[in-house]
C-alpha cells in the first residue's frame, strides 16, 4: 500500500477566541481520530507543528537565504501532518473525511509519498 501525507492547513486567527477547555476538547478529538488510525494499522506518523511560522531556505546565485515563515502575508499556515497508508487516493481521502480538522474550518492537503 502507498503512503499519503495529510497536511493540515488552518487559519490561526480562527483559534484566538476559544477557551483552554475548548482547546482541550479539540485536542482530544484529534487524539481519538489518530488512535483509530493507529488501531487500524494505517497511521505511520503525525504531529502538530509549533505555532511559530518556521523558516524558509532558498538558494539564489550560489547563496542560501533563510527567511521567516512561509509568507508573512499568508493567513493560512501548515499546522500539522499525518502519514497514513492507503491503497489509493480515494481511500486516503475516505480516511481523512473523519479528521476533526475539517470541523474547524481547516483544509487537508492529501499527497502521495513517492517511493524513492
Amino acid at each position: 500500500m502507498a503512503k499519503y501525507m495529510l497536511l493540515l492547513h488552518d487559519n490561526r486567527s480562527d483559534f484566538t477566541n476559544i477557551s483552554p477547555e475548548q482547546v482541550q476538547k479539540i485536542i482530544e478529538k484529534y487524539m481519538k481520530w489518530g488512535e483509530s488510525l493507529r488501531k487500524a494499522g494505517l497511521m505511520h506518523a503525525g504531529d502538530k507543528l509549533t505555532d511559530e511560522p518556521g523558516k524558509v531556505m532558498r538558494r539564489r546565485d550560489g547563496q542560501v537565504r533563510v527567511t521567516d515563515g512561509p509568507y508573512s502575508e499568508s493567513k493560512e499556515i501548515l499546522g500539522g501532518y499525518y502519514v497514513i497508508e492507503a491503497p489509493s487516493y480515494e481511500q486516503a481521502i475516505a480516511h481523512a473525511r473523519d479528521c476533526p480538522h475539517l470541523d474547524y474550518s481547516g483544509t487537508i492537503e492529501v499527497r502521495q509519498v513517492d517511493k524513492m
